[in-house]
């Protein structure tokens, strides 16, 4: 498995936090994950596994179809809901409880001692996310694995992972172009430009604080406002008049914030938009575009490092594309990021390929 481009990729940057994430459900999260796993144990690389939320289980909960399952290596310590445990095809060794809670039980910390499968629950908040991390660091694990379940992101986010693998692929539908096109979309909203040194500094303070801030053309701070990101619509109007320059928002920027910031950047041409990262952006990419567009910024306060992609060409409901057709096709679109297809890998690699 250590022929693995992939692998190569997150040894050779050092990470130490890996968030894994779907493009959608069925586009081969699990089976990238569960290579990954098995490129650290062919290289005796001691991992930490944990879920932002619920994955391994038999059948999909949205499709009722079966789903790959976990596959977990020995020595591997596993942070997961304790009710999953019952339902284990694995031996495992209980090593701490970590004191978050989750609908499916506390989150405890286990040690792998087999091969074999399970269901990983872990933490869904991002503060019990940060604890169950700083937890399985200090059980020595080197490489710590993020998965996100469907719709979830803040896992990928810099503030918990210091970089990210993106899975994509037929499941997405519409045939190799429209994978390519989706997949390019959510790539620019994950990997929006960190902002200059400046802009950062003027904002900090409200990313560590929390809240929206305002800033005026001379720089100025008009106000730092106490106010959650989603709810900031009328308080924002209420400085359409002292023509800001740059809006800080430290939360999530959804659909019903766009259409105020939007009415702003008409009215103050070359509104700037600070968000933490692409993980905080819940609108479609033709809003982000529109935004660029009429000479808008979107910038974040710290770039999602995306380590590579990773490319399904399977659909459970039909649709599926030619393996080589969609692999060759991704790397032509996306040639400054690191593409596998790691099902063909683990083929080459068993024929004795060099990758």
């Amino acid at each position: 498995m250590s022929g693995s481009a992939l692998w190569r990729q997150i040894r050779r940057r050092g990470l130490t936090t890996l968030a894994v994430m779907g493009m959608s459900k069925n586009t081969g999260k699990t089976v990238a994950l569960n290579h990954l796993l098995a490129c650290a144990a062919h290289d005796g690389v001691a991992i930490g596994l944990t879920s932002i939320g619920r994955d391994g289980e038999e059948h999909d909960q949205v499709f009722e179809i079966p789903k790959p399952p976990v596959r977990v290596w020995p020595g591997s310590i596993v942070a997961t809901a304790r009710d999953t445990l019952a339902r284990a095809r694995v031996r495992c060794k209980l090593l701490a409880a970590s004191g978050v809670g989750s609908p499916m039980g506390e989150i405890v910390l286990v040690l792998v001692l087999e091969h074999g499968t399970m269901e990983v629950a872990g933490a869904s908040r991002a503060a019990d996310q940060q604890s169950i991390i700083g937890q399985l660091r200090q059980s020595a694990c080197a490489l710590i694995v993020l998965d996100g379940a469907l719709g979830r992101s803040q896992h990928a986010s810099p503030a918990v992972a210091e970089g990210m693998i993106l899975a994509t692929g037929a499941a997405v539908g519409g045939g190799i172009g429209n994978i390519l096109r989706k997949t390019r979309e959510r790539l620019a909203m994950l990997e929006i430009a960190q902002a200059d040194a400046q802009t950062a500094r003027r904002c900090r303070p409200v990313f560590a604080q929390g809240g929206v801030g305002v800033w005026d053309r001379a720089g100025q701070l008009v106000a730092h406002l106490d106010v959650a990101t989603l709810n900031a619509a009328a308080a924002l109007r209420a400085f359409a008049d002292r023509a800001p320059a740059t809006i800080a928002l430290s939360g999530a920027v959804g659909k019903r914030l766009w259409p105020t910031l939007r009415q702003l950047l008409a009215d103050n041409p070359g509104l700037t938009l600070v968000v933490g990262d692409g993980t905080k952006l819940f609108i479609e990419h033709a809003d982000l575009r529109h935004f660029r567009q009429h000479g808008g910024r979107v910038l974040a306060e710290r770039r999602i490092a995306i380590v590579g992609i990773t490319v399904n060409p399977c659909a459970p409901h039909g649709g599926d594309v030619v393996a080589a057709d969609l692999l060759d096709a991704a790397r032509r679109a996306f040639p400054e990021h690191q593409v596998s297809d790691v099902m063909r890998e683990h083929e080459l690699i068993a024929s004795g390929v060099s990758l």
